[in-house]
């Protein structure tokens, strides 16, 4: 028995918003998408690096408003990488938490991207 890394679904509004959103802003990559027909909602897979995610505009698969945690190594990177884009509608900034820093950022639809990196005590003490 094994389990995979889980691949959340977060609910979106506009195609065009969540493009912009997570294909320009924060460089993922589009996987697929899928419509059951002509005018019928999307449902979208996205990937950067090794964090997948379903977008839906189906009504049900999940609720707007979602947070997904997300670990990453050498935030400080990420953070240069996003605010250079000067995305009119977010500018990261990194905070520091007692398990290490965090930069949490909303997409248009609600949902939050927390992306962290653990403080290297946390590294090495839990492997």
């Amino acid at each position: 028995m094994r389990l995979s890394p889980a691949i959340p679904i977060l609910r979106i509004f506009s195609e065009d918003k969540a493009k912009e959103f997570y294909l320009d802003f924060l460089g993922f990559k589009l996987e697929w998408e899928h419509r059951f027909g002509d005018n019928f909602p999307l449902y979208a897979r996205i990937k950067r690096s090794e964090l997948i995610i379903d977008l839906s505009e189906h009504y049900g698969d999940a609720i707007p408003g979602a947070t997904i945690f997300v670990p990453v190594e050498n935030i400080d990177v990420l953070c240069s990488e996003l605010r250079a884009k000067q995305y009119r509608y977010a500018k990261p900034a990194i905070e520091p938490v007692p398990w290490g820093r965090v930069m949490e950022i909303s997409d248009p639809f609600g949902n939050r991207l927390r992306f962290s990196e653990a403080a290297k005590s946390d590294v090495t003490a839990n492997p």
